[in-house]
């Protein structure tokens, strides 16, 4: 193994067990601290998100103060994750709030296949846990990170959680086969879906400006009849808050995408700091000539690799996610479905 990926291995071996270890308060002024040192700095993931919080913000918002807040909010996601698994089932479940959640238990107990398909917001580990532990088994894409063994310790942070994690590459079977198999035999998807540069990506008006989304959510709901629901996370004291927004009508792939976008839009709107976009989202803000990034990228715990390193045990604070993928149902040219419905990790996005 490179000296690097041994170090970034040991890295998230070292952040889940100090981070376990310490008290909670003490953890999470840690945290904050760390988040405050990477808003100073204003590395590359930072002034992309600032630039991409100018966007969903309301006019006259004072940007530094926001973007400090989702940094902060971005440092509590990975707390939160290094210290999940400790984390009593009835604050991971009672803690958390979901509103219209009948849409959500409809649609499994019709048993057609459902997909949730979500933005980078709040912690959606978290929301996994919760949606597991309230007994709705689900499956999601990871592409492979390196070293192999950070890749393994990740998918084995998820199943522990109660979701099924399928690998992007090296599987037995494409994950599109295993995908649409789950569906049709009633299952649940969720898929991080509010970004895709890739040629595949979908192009939709997005606060006003032109940016690609991911196909897969819109393509397998097609494809099996499954019911895709858009679905938003934030943060909520100490608590979790969420929002399923009624089921997308089945039309075309870019009419449903728009529906999925429009749905993000509405709640980003209402809470941009629990927005973790480190990277770029809109057409216009892509350098001149640039290529179409890949369809599966963003490093990520059991996601892809890149990604942003600002507060990330072992990262370089200053490197910008590469091209997205996470849990992001991207397209990977085999179903446009993309990554995993984790996290990206220290030392990505």
């Amino acid at each position: 193994m490179p000296s690097s990926g041994r170090f970034t291995d040991l890295s998230y071996a070292m952040g889940w067990r100090v981070v376990r270890a310490l008290p909670e308060r003490i953890a999470a002024r840690g945290f904050d601290a760390g988040a405050d040192w990477a808003s100073r700095r204003g590395g590359k993931g930072v002034r992309r998100l600032r630039s991409n919080l100018a966007r969903v913000a309301p006019e006259g918002t004072d940007l530094d103060a926001l973007t400090k807040a989702a940094m902060r909010s971005y440092a509590r996601y990975w707390l939160e994750v290094f210290r999940l698994q400790d984390m009593p089932p009835e604050r991971c479940i009672g803690d958390m709030f979901i509103h219209d959640e009948h849409y959500l238990r409809d649609a499994y107990a019709a048993g057609k296949g459902m997909i949730l398909a979500l933005p980078h917001m709040g912690n959606w580990e978290q929301a996994g846990a919760w949606l597991a532990g309230t007994g709705v088994p689900f499956t999601t894409v990871a592409e492979r990170l390196r070293p192999e063994s950070l890749f393994d310790r990740f998918v084995a942070f998820r199943e522990s959680l109660g979701m099924e994690v399928i690998p992007l590459t090296g599987g037995a079977e494409p994950p599109s086969a295993l995908l649409t198999e789950r569906l049709l035999a009633g299952g649940c998807l969720c898929l991080l879906a509010d970004r895709d540069l890739s040629a595949r990506g979908v192009p939709v008006d997005f606060f006003g400006a032109r940016a690609r989304m991911a196909a897969g959510p819109a393509a397998l709901a097609l494809r099996t009849g499954a019911v895709l629901l858009p679905t938003t996370l934030w943060f909520d004291g100490n608590g979790w808050s969420g929002r399923i927004f009624p089921p997308v009508e089945h039309t075309d792939v870019a009419t449903m995408t728009q529906a999925m976008a429009d749905a993000f839009a509405a709640v980003i709107a209402e809470h941009p700091a629990d927005w973790h976009m480190l990277q770029r989202v809109w057409l216009e803000d892509e350098p001149a000539g640039a290529v179409p990034e890949r369809a599966a990228g963003q490093a990520a715990p059991g996601g892809a690799v890149g990604g942003n390193r600002d507060i990330a045990p072992g990262g370089d604070g200053d490197a910008e996610a590469g091209a997205d993928g996470d849990t992001e149902a991207g397209g990977n040219g085999d179903a446009g479905t993309g990554g995993t419905g984790g996290p990206a990790g220290p030392g990505a996005r």
